[in-house]
């Protein structure tokens, strides 16, 4: 799954190195395709950050007038965001990506080795995909926030009906979190790297303050996460 929302990107090429400076444990460059505001790109950098992985950015921009640019429908051919490229290796999706940008690169581990906490990671990262994203994001965040940034009226009817699933994604992820300084345990996990994104949108709302009420745990992770080095180097 991907993220395409709010802007128009342009197409240009931006240079990450890792938050030491460390260079990249391979001889074949990372090159990453999407726009910087992408919830899903951003995902996989916040991945790229995590492992201090040194990477391109190559803005693609999929709603130009023309259409998807050719050349980054043969790297997707859906004409999603984002694309990734280690060396001659090319990938589409993010789960995909994320999990190879764990695999291959030395540093932290984003992905539990405890089978039990492995599995409450992969759960959570399915709740946001399959039902926290599309709520959270397009239903409240793109509606209430980029819509006035773009001067268009809010669809009320639409953010009305998307609270009841945000209270219920809210509730589980809330449930699921454990009590330390991440959603899984004391170390970043993918969960985390997927949650981030999604809060940075959904947290401009208003209708977050009602909904995070009772969620005590979930705001104390987007406290300490928010502020996370990662997250300031990857913010749009």
């Amino acid at each position: 799954m991907n993220g395409d929302l709010d802007s128009r990107a342009g197409c240009r090429r931006r240079h990450f190195r890792g938050p030491t400076g460390g260079a990249v444990p391979t001889t074949d460059m990372v090159k990453l395709y999407g726009a910087a505001w992408s919830v899903y790109v951003r995902i996989v950098r916040l991945a790229l950050e995590e492992k201090q992985v040194k990477y391109d950015l190559i803005e693609v921009d999929v709603f130009a007038e023309t259409g998807v640019p050719r050349e980054h429908l043969a790297r997707h051919p859906f004409g999603r965001i984002p694309a990734f490229e280690h060396g001659d290796f090319h990938l589409y999706e993010t789960g995909a990506i994320v999990r190879y940008i764990d695999d291959v690169f030395p540093g932290c581990k984003l992905q539990p080795t405890d089978p039990r906490a492995r599995a409450k990671a992969n759960q959570i990262v399915g709740i946001l995909d399959s039902y926290a994203y599309r709520t959270l994001v397009w239903d409240i965040y793109v509606e209430r926030v980029v819509s006035a940034r773009e001067g268009r009226l809010a669809d009320e009817r639409k953010i009305t009906a998307a609270l009841p699933c945000a209270a219920v994604c809210l509730s589980e992820l809330t449930r699921l979190s454990d009590d330390r300084e991440f959603l899984i345990g004391g170390d970043v996990t993918i969960a985390d790297l997927y949650a981030a994104p999604m809060f940075a949108c959904f947290m401009q709302a208003p209708e977050a303050v009602p909904l995070m009420e009772g969620c005590e745990k979930l705001t104390y992770w987007w406290q300490r996460f928010a502020a996370r080095h990662s997250m300031s180097r990857t913010t749009p």
